[in-house]
């Protein structure tokens, strides 16, 4: 009871808001009450508390007269969750379980498949799959839509669930339906599930002059993991680097300190980003502590539009310091934030708390970040499917508060190549081959631009 008593409480709580006879029936029936009356007869309250009187009689009639037994609890983890998700596409409420597995996931080990997912119109939509894992090697994309797991439609099914579907023991298999742009027909794919380990960052040499790092999302270890590759890169360089090649692309976003201590790396001076709640006295900014990794070297920044959230901070941060060229396609302009608390139960509740804006005070919510240098991956026209980015959405926010120039002002200090290089690749390029860094033309011409660049006087780094 004192779980079922602590969720109602904090649903309603959660909205401000006050039952009256309903509260009565319901303390009759199960023994508790859920707000004061005193507070419940406040007359400024009278349609909130007519709507919460509404809620209390729908709970008790699903309860006597549906069709089969249901449990309290479920009825109202779907209430809250539904109260969530009616606000934004973002914000939710995480069951035990969920609030468990969204621990492990910034811890960076779980088990499943490899898939960023949201949802949208109903269905479950990938946002991108996570490098080396089942679904990056059986071909899932960015902006696949599933519309079923195992045979069974998603539609109705909501997000945790889908999630906790798609979950398993290692070594079992799952079948999934996917609908893509540009094709007729469902895609069919069987996959077996692993124990997914988070290698977030992934890094090579290009030649024997450019550091190339591939972040894929912000965990706890995103930033370490970065800092430790590129000081193993510049040795192996023989302290040779003339640049270095960060690569965002379809980076779905994560923790928020992550993401401002990894544009830290790259800052001497300067504000990295701000946030904004409700209230003026929410805001907060985050400024760099002083000294740059590289010691200045020039920075290529790869983005498209599956690079997200904490991504287009890094971004975002870099391109109003023109401390590096953004190069590639716009991203997808996720400029919320989530805060996510504990609830009674061992559940939780993810909330959007606040927009962020770059240094400049751009919010790229519904914008996102636009490249210095448009460069696509190939030049396949896709017909249009579903939504691609953070506009695209049910009840996205709206871009409000920040100021009125959307993109960053457009660069006079490129080299003089970078206005001869094409949009799209020729169309005798090679498809794209994670394999082979040769056959990324987005990539290829972010080494061209960078190889074109002058090298910096030499600069002690941290």
């Amino acid at each position: 009871m004192k779980l079922r008593t602590g969720l109602l409480l904090g649903a309603a709580f959660a909205a401000g808001l006050a039952i009256g006879p309903a509260s009565d029936r319901l303390e009759r029936q199960f023994g508790f009450s859920l707000l004061p009356q005193a507070f419940a007869q406040d007359g400024s309250r009278a349609e909130t508390y007519r709507l919460l009187n509404l809620f209390a009689d729908v709970f008790e009639r699903v309860r006597a007269e549906y069709v089969e037994p249901v449990n309290d609890r479920d009825l109202i983890e779907n209430a809250i969750n539904g109260m969530l998700t009616g606000l934004d596409p973002h914000s939710s409420y995480l069951n035990s379980k969920s609030f468990r597995d969204m621990q492990v996931n910034t811890r960076g080990e779980f088990g499943g498949l490899g898939i960023e997912v949201t949802q949208e119109g109903g269905y479950i939509k990938v946002i991108s799959p996570i490098d080396d894992t089942p679904a990056m090697r059986a071909g899932v994309k960015a902006g696949d839509l599933i519309t079923g797991l195992d045979g069974q439609t998603v539609q109705g099914m909501s997000l945790n669930d889908a999630v906790e579907k798609m979950r398993g023991t290692p070594n079992t298999r799952i079948n999934i339906t996917i609908r893509r742009e540009g094709t007729d027909k469902p895609i069919e794919l069987t996959l077996v599930r692993e124990v997914i380990r988070l290698r977030v960052v992934r890094s090579r040499m290009e030649g024997d002059d450019v550091a190339y790092i591939r972040v894929s999302s912000f965990s706890e270890q995103t930033e370490a993991s970065m800092r430790r590759a590129f000081n193993e890169l510049k040795a192996q360089s023989g302290d040779k680097l003339r640049g270095l090649v960060l690569d965002l692309r379809n980076n779905p976003g994560g923790l928020l300190p992550e993401s401002i201590s990894v544009s830290d790396d790259f800052l001497d001076r300067g504000e990295i980003v701000s946030t904004r709640g409700r209230h003026a006295e929410d805001t907060q900014r985050w400024n760099a502590k002083g000294g740059d990794i590289t010691g200045g070297l020039p920075i290529i920044v790869l983005i498209n539009g599956g690079s997200a959230s904490a991504s287009e901070i890094v971004a975002g941060a870099l391109q109003d310091h023109r401390r590096a060229i953004i190069l590639g396609t716009r991203s997808f302009g996720k400029g919320s934030v989530q805060t996510v608390s504990p609830l009674p139960g061992n559940g939780g509740m993810r909330l959007t708390t606040a927009r962020y804006y770059t240094p400049s005070g751009r919010s790229i919510q519904g914008q996102g970040i636009t490249p210095d240098i448009e460069v696509a991956a190939s030049r396949e026209e896709r017909a249009r499917f579903g939504p691609e980015r953070e506009a695209d959405l049910n009840r996205s926010l709206k871009n409000t508060g920040g100021t009125p120039q959307a993109t960053a002002p457009a660069r006079n200090d490129l080299p003089a190549m970078a206005k001869d290089i094409a949009k799209l690749p020729p169309e005798n390029q090679p498809a794209f081959d994670p394999q082979k860094p040769e056959t990324d033309y987005q990539l290829q011409q972010a080494l061209s631009v960078l190889r074109a660049m002058p090298m910096p006087a030499r600069r002690a780094s941290r």
